[in-house]
């Protein structure tokens, strides 16, 4: 276990995000309400888990999330206290209502009001979320803070020795790079770079009474403008997919012929 005179604050943002049905319609430029769920952002739940460590591990003595979403989302974003962050913030404001796509600039200055409020040592994102996919608040949070970054993170040493973090990120093709990056910093978290657990019944019950404050755009002081983003939803499809398939009926001994010819004619076998 690290021991560190100074502990740290780790801010962790999350998202709630639709989940949507194997079969769907799409109205305009959205999917039909009946068919989408939600659920925490699958890379977001790593990221949680990543934080939730390094405080059990003596790293760090506070664990805090914050998201941008309505009340609707409170139930959602609670599975992160009772995995075991302190508290949240999550930030909302009428401006906000209606707004079909909020652009990766606008999410960087509400987030930033939130850090510099806060003042954390280490800022977690997931890399991606799994509705916008954009991959790239947390990249643009770090930019705008000024603040040294790493994407893609699939590996973090949790001995922060001399104030940096010791991290392995993914790059393309199944390469690796191993660096180092001095805090503060901001990390996007990877799948893979943990195994998240799942909430007890009473980290549960402790979540309900744990403290969730609400923001408002003024309150952080930022302008109600930023939510006019550059980008604009213009619709929405599903595309069409061609495939060719080949289904053989019968018995292995029947069927074990015609897929070895098969394999031959597209020139995948001897």
């Amino acid at each position: 276990m690290a021991t560190h005179e100074t502990m740290m604050k780790i801010l962790v943002t999350v998202k709630e995000v639709a989940t949507v049905e194997d079969e769907f319609d799409i109205d305009g430029t959205a999917i039909a309400d009946q068919y989408l769920g939600a659920d925490l952002n699958e890379w977001d739940d790593y990221a949680i888990e990543e934080a939730v460590q390094l405080q059990e591990d003596g790293v760090a003595d506070e664990v805090v999330t914050v998201t941008i979403g309505p009340e609707d989302c409170e139930q959602t974003i609670r599975q992160a206290l009772a995995k075991g962050a302190d508290r949240a913030i999550r930030v909302w404001d009428d401006s906000l209502e209606g707004v079909d796509l909020l652009d990766v600039g606008a999410k960087t200055d509400i987030l930033r009001a939130v850090v510099e409020e806060e003042d954390p040592d280490l800022v977690l994102s997931g890399v991606q979320s799994g509705d916008d996919s954009f991959g790239a608040t947390g990249v643009s949070l770090a930019a705008d803070l000024g603040l040294q970054w790493g994407a893609v993170v699939n590996d973090l040493e949790h001995d922060f020795e001399d104030g940096t973090a010791s991290v392995r990120r993914e790059l393309e093709g199944g390469v690796e790079e191993l660096t180092n990056i001095e805090l503060p910093a901001v990390l996007t978290i990877q799948t893979g770079i943990n195994e998240p657990r799942y909430a007890s019944l009473r980290g549960i019950r402790q979540a309900q009474r744990k403290e969730l404050d609400v923001q408002s755009l003024a309150d952080l002081g930022v302008d109600e403008g930023v939510v006019e983003g550059d980008l604009t939803l213009t619709g929405m499809f599903e595309p069409e997919t061609e495939s060719d398939v080949t289904v053989f009926e019968g018995g292995a001994d029947n069927t074990a012929g015609q897929l070895a010819d098969l394999l031959r004619e597209k020139g995948v076998a001897p």
